[in-house]
């Protein structure tokens, strides 16, 4: 006989599962429960990318430097006051008279180490232009090849002025063989720092004699230097002069750059670190010519000014006068020696306060201080 059993079948037995192991039964039915999600949303990688992006914008702004300089005003010096306790203008060995008030030369300042953030707030702050730093520095050449040219500018501008102010006082100027090219006809007897005493039977009294004495020759012709090297007896040689490395220039070649030079037998001492470029010229002719004149050239005024000069003393235009303007003013400056050139700038930049004087030389600087001391009329931009 055989039995019949009726048996009922529990929850997950007929996989050998129980609740809780991904199955779930439900009102008799068995459900599917949603596994828990390991990974990030969406919405969360969005959040981690841009996250990243703005990290890397902030670093790129904040350290990687533009092809861009930031011009804006720099700092003044008075040629008649002291820096460092050193006065800025000295001459030694020679009779010199009190000074008052301000001769101040101006300068601008020039930051090529910015980066993207810090060109946006230098030209926001509205006190600084941008410029493409091209325009300061050609391609290829480093910041020490441009450190090395300003300082040999800034020197010659303080040559320029003793000469020209050493000049306008009537002390006596000698030539100098500047610079001698090379494999040249002048190379074979002369000496950068020669004096020049003759060429071509012309006394040399100037640079522009040395000029006048060969513009007859001709490539092939033979003439006669007298010069003096250092404290040596002076000597006559024969110079055969060559073909002029110029096609449009037909007279003979020496092959050598004259300059004029204080023939004076005292020193003039130009004291002043870290500036570069020629514009202080001017300033610096003008505090000379006050040193080495009894009175008081500016009678206590604040004049401020800029302008590169010659050896012959005229004066020249030069860059970043607006900002020169706003660094004259906040130095207390009310008076502002402006080279002619720069005038139109200058006016346009209207600078409040400030009094520009137009000069184009040493000579119409000096008669406009004159004219202002007297209270006369001056010529302005």
């Amino acid at each position: 006989m055989s039995e019949s059993r009726d048996e009922s079948t529990a929850p997950g037995a007929a996989t050998g599962t129980k609740p809780g192991d991904g199955d779930e039964v439900r009102n008799g039915h068995r459900a599917t429960r949603p596994r828990p999600r390991t990974g990030m949303t969406r919405r969360g990688w969005t959040v981690l990318c841009s996250g990243v992006l703005i990290v890397v914008f902030g670093l790129i702004g904040a350290f990687v430097r533009v092809p861009y300089v930031a011009i804006g005003p720099g700092p003044t010096y008075d040629t008649l006051g002291q820096v460092n306790g050193v006065p800025v203008v000295q001459v030694d060995g020679q009779q010199t008279y009190p000074t008052a008030g301000e001769l101040r030369m101006t300068t601008v300042s020039l930051n090529d180490q910015i980066s993207l953030f810090g060109a946006l707030g230098l030209w926001v702050s509205g006190r600084y232009a941008l410029a493409p730093r091209e325009e300061y520095f050609r391609p290829g050449e480093t910041d020490e090849q441009v450190q090395q040219q300003n300082v040999q500018q800034f020197q010659d501008s303080q040559s320029n002025a003793e000469v020209a102010a050493l000049r306008h006082l009537g002390f006596p100027i000698k030539v100098l063989a500047q610079t001698i090219v090379e494999n040249s006809p002048a190379s074979k007897v002369l000496a950068a720092g020669d004096r020049l005493l003759s060429v071509n039977g012309r006394a040399i009294t100037n640079e522009d004699d040395v000029t006048a004495a060969v513009a007859d020759t001709t490539p092939g012709q033979t003439i006669p230097i007298t010069f003096q090297h250092g404290t040596d007896p002076a000597r006559t040689e024969q110079l055969t002069l060559a073909a002029n490395p110029d096609p449009a220039k037909k007279q003979g070649f020496m092959g050598l750059q004259p300059i004029d030079r204080a023939d004076v037998p005292f020193d003039v001492k130009i004291s002043l670190q870290d500036v570069g470029g020629p514009s202080a010229g001017l300033m610096f002719a003008l505090a000379i010519v006050d040193r080495l004149t009894p009175g008081e050239m500016v009678a206590g005024e604040h004049v401020a000014g800029t302008g590169e000069i010659t050896e012959k003393g005229a004066v020249g235009p030069i860059g970043g006068i607006s900002f020169k303007l706003v660094a004259a003013r906040e130095a207390g400056a009310t008076v502002f020696l402006t080279p002619e050139a720069n005038c139109a700038e200058a006016a346009a930049a209207d600078p409040d306060g400030l009094k520009l004087v137009k000069v184009n030389s040493l000579d119409s600087a000096l008669s406009a201080l004159d004219a202002l001391e007297a209270g006369q009329p001056t010529p302005s931009c």
